[in-house]
């Protein structure tokens, strides 16, 4: 077992302890927390936060149980770095390494094992957690806070801590990138691997893919490479050569390049991070003379969110599109769920009204835990058991003029994946009326749960969250 240990832990909940009965009666309960994945704009507050400091870590990891004990405000990067020395990676690892993991159990996570292993928060044993009164509640599956807590960004309490099921994996992984001209026979295929966790006889572990145009979209079909893997994925010895995405070469770019690759089970859970996906070309890092005099460890995620910050600020993005006599852009981030068998007509209708290209994939259903025949559901993000979604990620501006400020083309696609009998997460901005948000939300679930653990109503609710964005 490896990991900060219990007594650090303990000492951390303590501080957190401490802080919460620091504040003010009455007072909104809200983390202090320097960093962040979302991309909603949040109501600027005076109040102090509560001190999570010390509780960034992985107090312990079982290679024996395949199990971690993990704080709620450790990022994906720090709880991978503890885990694949063992050959280990969580179930579900989100793309961007600053995630944190009490942050994708709350406000959902995805990536390319969601096929097979369902939501971040299908692989939690259980978890503690901090509520609006102050109380550290341990909850497990089939408890009420536990079952709500999916989704709900922090408006039932803050993980403190949460046990998780881990994955043994090789130290590489072979890739196979699957071309399609046609969306629907995409959808068909999609829909294939998934039931069968195969592709023409091969067995695939991890499935996502870009559409890149209308008429060329790729399907990444990654195989842990036991077969011509020595050992763990903690060793070294008798590999294959290994291609690099964090210097020259961009990861999306290689998808049209060529049919096969190999990557070491590290860079292929941060393949996506080194360029945002592809969005790093917004701040010139794609531009390979600018690119040879970028720093490396600036290559990441968390760097560019910065570069974000900064533009919302001064509003640089703004002023350059009037000087350039640019219409006024609409920021359109967002990620959606849209049932397979509506794919082909969801990424038309997004080619007609929208334009932006490329736009991720990602499969996902509900995990079928081992031992049982069906699935879980989560009442505040209530997806069908069975039912195959495919995660649609597009994020950038349109130029619409005007009219910007009323996020019209955010608007419509609220409108149309709701047509459509999906769903869209919360992690960016929200417009929906309180009767439709209720609904796809399941509201009155939620609101009944937060009275139980948050009698003073002290935690910001999720509609506040999300959609007045307080």
């Amino acid at each position: 077992m490896t990991g900060i240990g219990w007594a650090a832990h303990q000492a951390a909940v303590e501080r957190l302890r401490a802080s919460y009965d620091a504040l003010p009666p009455g007072a909104p309960v809200r983390l202090a927390k320097k960093t962040t994945n979302l991309f909603r704009p949040r109501a600027a507050t005076a109040a102090p936060g509560l001190d999570v400091s010390g509780l960034g870590g992985v107090i312990e990891v079982d290679a024996a149980t395949a199990t971690a004990e993990v704080q709620g405000m450790c990022t994906y990067e720090r709880l991978v770095e503890a885990t694949l020395p063992h050959g280990l990676i969580p179930l579900v690892v989100p793309q961007l390494k600053t995630i944190t993991l009490g942050g994708a159990v709350t406000g959902l996570g995805i990536e390319a094992t969601s096929f097979r292993s369902g939501l971040p928060h299908e692989s939690v044993l259980e978890m503690d957690v901090l509520t609006g009164s102050g109380v550290i509640v341990t909850t497990r599956p089939g408890d009420d806070l536990f079952d709500t807590f999916p989704n709900s960004y922090g408006s039932l309490g803050y993980a403190t801590r949460l046990r998780i099921e881990l994955e043994r994996v090789p130290a590489q992984v072979a890739l196979r990138h699957v071309r399609f001209d046609d969306f629907g026979l995409l959808a068909k295929a999609i829909a294939e691997i998934v039931e069968n966790g195969e592709w023409h006889g091969e067995r695939v572990d991890g499935l996502d893919g870009v559409a890149f145009e209308p008429g060329e979209a790729y399907l990444t079909l990654a195989r842990w490479d036991w077969e011509t893997t020595a050992g763990t994925a903690a060793t070294t010895e008798g590999k294959r050569t290994t291609s690099d995405y964090q210097g020259k070469a961009i990861f999306f770019k290689s998808l049209q390049q060529r049919e096969t690759d190999h990557l070491t089970v590290h860079d292929y859970l941060w393949r996506w991070d080194t360029d945002w996906f592809w969005c790093s070309r917004a701040f010139g890092a794609q531009n390979p003379r600018l690119r040879r005099l970028w720093p490396r460890r600036w290559r990441r995620s968390d760097v560019y969110m910065k570069l974000v910050a900064l533009d919302q600020r001064f509003g640089i993005a703004k002023r350059l599109d009037r000087r350039a006599g640019r219409l006024e852009a609409e920021r359109v981030v967002q990620d959606i769920e849209i049932p397979v068998e509506r794919l082909e007509e969801f990424l038309a209708w997004f080619d007609a009204e929208v334009g932006m290209r490329p736009v991720w994939l990602c499969p996902l259903r509900l995990r079928v835990s081992t031992g049982s025949t069906t699935s879980r559901t989560w009442p505040t993000y209530p997806l069908e058991p069975g039912t195959t979604y495919v995660n649609v990620g597009f994020w950038g501006a349109v130029n619409v003029g005007p009219d910007a400020p009323n996020a019209p083309r955010n608007r419509a696609i609220e409108t149309k994946v709701h047509e459509l009998g999906g769903h869209k997460s919360l992690y960016s901005e929200a417009f929906y009326d309180r009767d439709t948000f209720d609904q796809l939300y399941d509201g009155p679930h939620l609101a009944a749960v937060k009275v139980r653990y948050d009698p003073d109503d002290r935690l910001t609710s999720l509609y506040d969250k999300a959609v007045k964005r307080q």
